[in-house]
């Protein structure tokens, strides 16, 4: 092959060479001299490819690869100030799990590992500390044993504590959110979370623009203490002025009511960040910046005017979301629904929701403003009609609905809750006539208002595990017809989290029903009460225990008792839980605790970042003829 590229070169010079040049005859005529003659090597044809020898040249084989060589490491000296498990979970030698290419990584690996511990001493406050790293060969499985000594020495404490800086109003606000005092062990990690208080509780008081300098700690070695100084600019103390909207969602007329600050109020971070909170909850920001603004202007007590800066680009509007779930009693059922958040800004939401189940049918549309007017009001108007098959009933109805409420929802969960909807509702309903002996179907409209309000004191929504709720309803309302026969519901229902270890928590619930002023057989069968299902008594099918009519179909009741315990116990990001639930529905409009039916069963729970998924097993006690023996409940969120 060299050979060919030498022909091809030489051919090639040739060529260059051997090219006329073309130029300008000299003066006076006489002509430029002719090129002097080609080599007679370079004219020679080249030699065939066939006759070269292109036979690689052999190459020298590779050398084995070097066989690693195995270690032992002890650590000695650390244990007793608590920081071995911290050196060996940053160990080069420990991460090397006892094995090295040779002696010398060993060696490097130990001298790495002996500055790691010594830095390691020093955020402990142990500036005296020696380190020291030994290597010797070793009996048994492993080659070589190291060793890493480390001596602590004296702990460090604080001489002093000061802050400097321009005073503050109140006075000391800085020093007294810096949780250091003399005497205390300098301990890198409780320094610097002393540190971020001061950044975080100016801020909280008055002073957005704090800026926190450089620590300075001056070591005696006499006495092995330091004394520290932070230097804090705390900046201008402020009031709330103007939101500025740049490129965001909403102008300022709808951020002003988001925001739970007033002009003219002190600054206090804690408003921003729950400002910035309710503006991720309504969906419709991609990022949310709030940002305090210096001004220069000021208020009559000499406090500066700090404006916020709300920035962020709009998210996509439409969602598209959809569920499935089952329940023993109801069957199997997919929720779909179709939103678009903003359709009529500010944040005026229409969605299209269907059901399709093999016992429930819908379809409706629906008007939501949230913040309507006011911080976490939302004004509500829906239709719907569908098909509602049950063991009591069978109902074709149409729902118009117009309400005004505050609710909790994942993101945003609030302490006070309130509804009051004004409703009409018409339905043509089959069941079970005790006047005629037989199922028949009935024409009914009903009107009337549903009032509700809840105190929610727990401390999540979907998966709460410590706190209380208490919730109650009021329905005051009328079946038109013939006649006018009004009547009202009630319920009333508490719940209790109570964790009793690290990952158990003991839930509790206790509720009432009743209707007022009515023969519940005189009643639509879909408002009557009834008790059964994953919502009350577990085990048994939906609308199961209570009053049954001569054919074994469900009558429904004028009050109900329920009452549930569950134990859940949490390990990563699974769970199970085990559970009874008791009741009863009575005839009569009082709720009692006498002929309680109960159910026990086994549930399991798998966490997402949206809430537990929930499948519960249950299976009632002292069970009846026709009872089921299982009953089979799926869904999100636990069951209270």
């Amino acid at each position: 092959m060299a050979q060919i590229l030498r022909r091809l070169g030489a051919a090639a010079l040739w060529f260059c060479l051997a090219t006329p040049v073309f130029s300008q005859p000299q003066r006076g005529g006489a002509a430029s001299a002719p090129p002097p003659a080609a080599d007679p090597d370079l004219t020679q044809p080249l030699t065939p490819l066939g006759r070269f020898n292109v036979r690689p040249t052999p190459q020298a084989k590779s050398a084995p690869a070097p066989r690693s060589v195995t270690y032992q490491l002890t650590v000695r000296g650390l244990g007793g100030v608590g920081l071995e498990a911290a050196f060996r979970n940053l160990s080069a030698l420990a991460a090397g799990h006892g094995k090295a290419a040779s002696e010398l990584q060993i060696r490097v690996r130990a001298e790495d590992d002996q500055e790691l511990a010594r830095r390691l001493l020093h955020t402990l406050g142990y500036y005296e500390a020696q380190v020291s790293v030994s290597t010797r060969a070793a009996q048994g499985p492993a080659r070589f044993a190291v060793l890493v000594a480390a001596k602590p020495g004296r702990q460090f404490r604080f001489a002093s504590v000061a802050v400097t800086g321009p005073p503050t109003a109140p006075p000391g606000l800085a020093r007294q959110a810096l949780d250091l005092a003399a005497g205390d062990p300098i301990i890198a990690d409780a320094v610097r979370a002393a540190e971020a208080n001061v950044s975080l509780a100016l801020p909280e008081h008055g002073y957005p623009f704090v800026e926190v300098g450089e620590r300075d700690i001056a070591l005696d070695a006499a006495d092995a203490t330091g004394d520290y100084a932070l230097p804090v600019s705390p900046g201008p103390r402020s009031r709330f002025g103007r939101i500025q909207p740049h490129e965001s969602v909403f102008d300022r007329g709808h951020l002003r009511v988001i925001a739970r600050f007033r002009p003219g109020q002190l600054y206090d971070s804690r408003k921003v960040d729950d400002f910035r909170r309710a503006l991720v909850a309504t969906q419709l920001f991609s990022a949310v910046g709030v940002e305090p603004v210096r001004t220069g202007r000021r208020f009559g007590d000499g406090t500066e005017v700090a404006d916020l800066r709300v920035t962020g680009g709009a998210a996509k509007p439409r969602v598209l979301s959809a569920s499935i779930g089952y329940e023993t009693g109801l069957g199997a059922k997919l929720v779909a629904q179709w939103t678009d958040l903003n359709l009529v800004p500010p944040e005026g939401a229409l969605t299209v929701r269907g059901i399709a189940g093999t016992q429930q049918q819908l379809l409706g549309l629906e008007f939501r403003r949230s913040n309507a007017g006011r911080r976490d009001r939302t004004l509500d108007a829906k239709i719907q009609a569908g098909r509602n098959v049950t063991a009591a009933y069978a109902a074709y109805s149409g729902v118009l609905q117009v309400s005004v409420a505050r609710e909790s929802t994942p993101l945003w969960q609030k302490r006070w809750t309130y509804s009051a909807a004004a409703e009409t509702e018409v339905s043509s309903e089959q069941a079970y006539s005790l006047a005629l002996g037989r199922k028949a179907w009935g024409a009914y409209k009903i009107v009337g208002l549903r009032l509700g309000g809840g105190y929610d004191h727990s401390n999540s929504l979907l998966d709460p595990t410590r706190g209380y709720t208490i919730l109650a309803t009021l329905a005051p309302e009328a079946e038109l017809g013939p006649g006018v026969h009004p009547f009202a519901e009630a319920t009333l229902e508490g719940r209790v989290y109570v964790p009793v270890a690290a990952a158990l928590v003991l839930a509790g619930r206790l509720r009432f029903g009743a209707l007022l002023g009515i023969d519940p057989q005189q009643l639509a069968p879909s408002r009557r009460l009834y008790e059964g299902g994953g919502d009350s008594i577990r085990g048994y099918s939906y609308q199961e225990v209570g009053p049954k009519a001569p054919d074994g179909s469900p009558l429904g009741g004028g009050s109900s008792t329920n009452v549930s315990v569950e134990a859940r116990y949490r390990f990563g990001n699974f769970g199970v839980v085990g559970f009874v639930d008791g009741g009863q529905l009575y005839e009569g409009s009082r709720p009692r605790f006498s002929h309680l039916r109960y159910g026990v069963g086994l549930g399991a729970r798998y966490y997402t970042s949206f809430g537990p998924v929930r499948l519960d097993i249950a299976t009632p006690i002292a069970r009846r003829p026709g009872e089921g023996v299982i009953g089979v409940y799926v869904s999100i969120g636990q069951a209270f």
